[in-house]
């Protein structure tokens, strides 16, 4: 089995989002459910099923809910639904050889699925979440170069 690419997945709805969040924390961070519920602060882990299952949870948990997933997949679907580009603010770090190489196979992916697409025309989701997270990349490459005459301390853990 190969492993998911989490930098390159999209959501394609809200649900989609929770189950993309979900799925990280069990992947990448061992956590069942009822163990997100727990760091969430919730108190029946039964709840959290419950959001799970409509699609939906109330505002002030989705942060929560994502800290304890580890992602931001929710956050991402939000500002993409209402036609937003979400970009990590960049450090001014230096670059490491791994970093224009991923930029690169973001956009090699993105330029395939989008001649695909043009070719012959069908649902247009992988296309776009291909250029989704080219544009992302791209965004954050942009502004790394514009803060690297200021670097900033890279405080992500």
């Amino acid at each position: 089995m190969t492993r998911r690419n989490w930098k390159a997945l999209q959501p394609s709805s809200l649900r989609h989002a929770f189950e993309l969040c979900k799925d990280h924390a069990r992947e990448r961070l061992n956590k069942s459910v009822e163990g997100i519920a727990e760091d969430m602060g919730l108190a029946d882990h039964w709840v959290l099923y419950k959001y799970l299952q409509k699609g939906s949870m109330p505002a002030n948990l989705i942060r929560p809910y994502e800290l304890a997933c580890g992602i931001d997949f929710v956050t991402r679907y939000l500002a993409a639904s209402n036609g937003r580009l979400l970009v990590q603010i960049a450090t001014g770090r230096k670059l490491a050889h791994a970093d224009i190489v991923e930029l690169h196979e973001h956009f090699a992916m993105a330029l395939k699925l989008l001649t695909e697409y043009y070719a012959k025309p069908g649902d247009p989701s992988a296309a776009l979440a291909a250029l989704t997270t080219h544009m992302e990349h791209v965004a954050w490459h942009r502004q790394n170069v514009a803060q690297h005459i200021n670097p900033q301390l890279d405080l992500q853990p």
